[in-house]
């Protein structure tokens, strides 16, 4: 994954850069490094750094060199908006980020807003990509994708059992609850119960 990310990142920087010389290119990278998701975070950062230490070492896009700058959003909205605005402030150009649909549903707002294109490898909430902005990308599998298919493997494989459809509240988990309940409903079971918890 973390080539294909970088790839797109990669060409979209020729584009920008083609023209003219710039200093290093910074590329943003918002993810969780604290916090209940830091797990996740750190192998985004990992993955990025890996990957950009093998463009540079070919010696960057067109001579010049690309630096992270890193944004600690922590699963939180609040604090994905202000790295958002970090990144624009220091001048970033290209995001990889976030990790949770929640940050980077409104992130992207403020990247749009301010001429920033952003790459998420975890937003799987559909709407990310659905409200016509011109700068939203993902590399994973939507939501509704998932929640279909295992809607229809809970229906063949327990069809008989009481199913229930718990979700943490946040965009993700209540989106592919959302689907995979309509996916069931569609095969023919209704679920014993639907509800969501208070994370923590």
């Amino acid at each position: 994954m973390k080539k294909s990310l970088l790839s797109g990142v990669a060409f979209a920087a020729c584009l920008v850069f083609n023209s003219y010389a710039s200093a290093d290119i910074l590329l943003g990278v918002g993810a969780p490094l604290t916090g209940p998701n830091a797990a996740f975070g750190a192998q985004i950062q990992k993955g990025a750094e890996a990957a950009i230490a093998e463009i540079n070492a070919a010696g960057g896009i067109n001579g010049e060199k690309i630096e992270i700058v890193l944004g600690d959003d922590v699963s939180d909205p609040k604090q994905g908006i202000s790295v958002a605005n970090k990144f624009v402030a220091d001048g970033v150009k290209f995001v990889i980020g976030h990790f949770n649909s929640g940050i980077s549903i409104p992130a992207s707002e403020v990247y749009a807003e301010n001429g920033l294109l952003e790459i998420s490898p975890a937003a799987t909430n559909p709407v990310y990509t659905e409200r016509g902005l011109w700068n939203t990308f993902r590399t994973c599998g939507r939501d509704d994708k998932q929640g279909t298919i295992a809607g229809a493997y809970i229906a063949e494989k327990f069809k008989d059992a009481k199913v229930a459809v718990i979700h943490d509240k946040t965009p993700y988990g209540q989106g592919l609850a959302d689907e995979t309940k309509k996916a069931l409903n569609a095969k023919g079971v209704t679920e014993a119960m639907y509800e969501g918890v208070n994370v923590g």
